[in-house]
């Protein structure tokens, strides 16, 4: 997304009458990461000064409204993101010896990303499919029963493809 592009009435129509023009440029910082972070994978530095620029906030106001939420990143993501669910039924049914798999497989840890961007490996407290633990997602495709057999699957599509399909 191009900053030069941000045309703050145009999201507002008439509730901007009721806003002040600060309110109005802060109320488009949400939308600004995400189609920041969609061209991207992540919210690289310079394209967030040039948002303070442009929208006349501190920076140091964007990276506090951007490291408030969970889903924008600092860093380039993998073009496939694996998530290990380490929640009390997938721990209790081999969560972490999927995650160790991984780990060992891609030569990276949880949270870390592989140096070609390929994958990024991460954990969640829960994905809400206890039922079919250990769970793993795959760019938000559940991939439940995650026993040695699946594992490699997930493996060997991840390194087979550019990105693997939802």
């Amino acid at each position: 997304m191009e900053i030069q592009e941000i045309d703050i009435d145009k999201h507002y129509k008439e509730t901007g009458e009721v806003l002040t023009t600060d309110q109005k440029k802060r109320g488009l910082l949400i939308y600004a990461f995400q189609q920041i972070q969609k061209e991207h994978n992540y919210l690289p530095e310079d394209k967030l000064r040039e948002l303070s620029k442009k929208l006349d906030i501190p920076l140091a106001d964007v990276y506090s409204a951007a490291s408030f939420y969970k889903h924008f990143y600092f860093k380039p993501r993998g073009k496939n993101v694996v998530c290990v669910c380490v929640g009390t039924a997938c721990h209790v049914r081999g969560a972490s010896k999927v995650l160790h798999k991984l780990e060992e497989e891609f030569g990276v840890k949880e949270g870390e990303t592989t140096p070609d961007l390929s994958m990024t490996l991460e954990t969640v407290g829960c994905v809400g499919c206890c039922g079919l633990a250990p769970v793993v997602t795959v760019n938000e495709e559940v991939v439940g029963d995650v026993g040695p057999k699946k594992v490699n699957e997930i493996i060997k599509r991840v390194k087979s493809a550019d990105k693997v399909k939802s």
